[in-house]
């Protein structure tokens, strides 16, 4: 394949990429959105595999073999409730094999070190010794100067540094994500004393020794201090945030990822990582600047880590009052003699796959000619989109199910809201109460309805470890248990 070939299957595959994302940006369109993704990977790896300058093909192809042989595997074998913790992981590969090209690039263009150690067998081989070395770094820094030099060595240079830098940064923050989501670690925020003020000193010494790495003509301390330096800072940036605001740090990494592998584009000539290591870098930092908006969190500070934790701690556990248990055999006559349902899915529903007898629940009300719809809250489950995704698999109507700013104001004209698996995102305290872990940030208004349904398996606090005043209100009843058999209890009752 010539080389003009080649950059045409990567302007094609460029296409495809962006074709993707705007499919994937509504749920319709979302299966296109995911064929064009694969239909643009296919030709970016046959072109790359064919370009005439890449060698080593066969360990490229036994690279991609063991990979998707992983990859298949995950796929088989990973359920929805675990989704993010494996988009984490994910993330934490390309930020390592951003750090990985980082140093090889580096190696590339650097005379090469001969150990000083030499075997005095005598003088002669001593002397026969130092000549080759000599000989060996003159010819090196020849080949250097022949490839990059004065300011195209600087760029290159500064390109090393800052693919090291943020794939370092992403590949210990998605480790410590992947531990929160899976429960290997507490959720809660890691509260280190000056914990905002370490992170300004960690990036500040990383610029200097930037400054030094360039200035020395590509040193190798520098690089390894800043190396030690971003994995602790991505491991801090992550560990300071809490459990309630992991979906909009899966986001960020997501962000974090696409700009790693966008350098790695730069440190490897190669345009079309370059564009599509900033397609994902861009669209993820807009979806996490729009979940920081809906929960009401500084998009700067998510940057800086350690975003929304400032606050007193909570009372936790604390009873905030008694609460009223219900039955399957109560919901189900309270649901039919209501006009209006709303109900509200979270993180729970998904662990106990109960979206599909709720989708027979909705056929049925609808049936019975009840409007019911769905309210989703931008960070409702652990990953940006899981609860439309898993509602969409049920085969629940796209047009029912609807946004926190579209329903919210419906709230107080509803009959009876189903609250199932969900928590944080339906918690009064975050608008009532300003010492919250989670004040401030906006929340599916559910406890405005008649009647308020709770589905838990007890009344242990949420993902954020803070206790909810709406499931002891007046017009709230719980309905213990697994959700799955709780809602298809209520089926059979209907």
């Amino acid at each position: 394949m010539s080389q003009g070939l080649v950059t045409a299957s990567y302007i094609v595959a460029a296409v495809f990429f962006i074709l993707s994302l705007a499919g994937l940006s509504k749920q319709e369109t979302a299966k296109n959105g995911n064929l064009f993704g694969i239909i643009g990977m296919a030709i970016a790896l046959a072109a790359t595999i064919l370009n005439p300058a890449t060698s080593g093909v066969e360990w490229i192809i036994l690279a991609m073999v063991i990979g998707g042989a992983i990859g298949i595997r995950l796929a088989l074998k990973v359920e929805m409730t675990e989704m993010p913790e494996l988009v984490a992981i994910l993330h934490s590969f390309v930020g390592l094999a951003a750090v990985l090209v980082g140093f090889n690039s580096f190696i590339d263009i650097q005379p090469h070190e001969v150990s000083e150690v030499v075997l005095v067998l005598g003088q002669d081989l001593h002397t026969t010794l130092e000549s080759a070395k000599a000989a060996f770094v003159e010819a090196s820094q020849v080949q250097q100067a022949e490839h990059l030099t004065g300011a195209m060595l600087n760029i290159h240079l500064v390109e090393v540094f800052l693919g090291v830098f943020i794939g370092a940064v992403t590949f210990t923050g998605s480790i410590v994500a992947f531990a929160k989501l899976r429960g290997l670690i507490s959720s809660k925020a890691l509260m280190l004393p000056h914990r905002h003020k370490l992170n300004l000193l960690a990036v500040v010494v990383s610029f200097i020794l930037m400054v030094m790495f360039v200035q020395a003509g590509g040193a190798v301390t520098p690089l390894i201090l800043m190396t030690l330096i971003a994995f602790a800072f991505g491991w801090h940036l992550v560990a300071s945030i809490g459990g309630a605001d992991m979906p909009v740090v899966v986001s960020m990494l997501n962000s974090y990822s696409g700009w790693a592998a966008a350098a790695a584009g730069f440190m490897l000539s190669n345009d079309l990582l370059i564009v599509v290591g900033a397609l994902v870098g861009s669209s993820g930092a807009i979806l996490s600047y729009i979940m920081c908006k809906a929960m009401n969190r500084s998009f700067i500070s998510v940057i800086a880590g350690g975003f929304g934790n400032d606050s007193a701690a909570a009372s936790g556990d604390d009873t905030v009052g008694e609460y009223r248990e219900t039955s399957a055999e109560d919901v189900a006559e309270m649901l039919k003699a209501s006009d209006s349902v709303i109900i509200t899915p979270g993180y729970g529903m998904a662990v106990a796959q109960a979206q599909y007898p709720v989708a027979e629940i909705t056929k049925k009300l609808r049936a019975l000619g009840i409007k019911v719809r769905f309210g989703i809250h931008p960070v409702a489950g652990r990953l940006p989109g899981h609860m439309n995704v898993l509602l969409a698999e049920a085969k629940v109507p796209y047009d029912i199910v609807l946004e926190m700013d579209e329903i919210n104001e419906d709230f107080s004209d509803t009959d009876t809201v189903l609250v199932i698996g969900a928590n944080d995102t339906v918690n009064p305290a975050a608008m009532e109460d300003p010492n919250s872990p989670i004040a401030g940030m906006p929340v599916l208004e559910v406890w405005k309805a008649q009647n308020v349904i709770g589905f838990k398996r007890s009344m242990n606090t949420g993902y954020a470890g803070v206790q909810n005043p709406l499931f002891f209100k007046d017009n709230t009843q719980m309905l213990f248990g697994d959700a799955k058999d709780s809602v298809e209890a209520i089926l059979k009752a209907l």
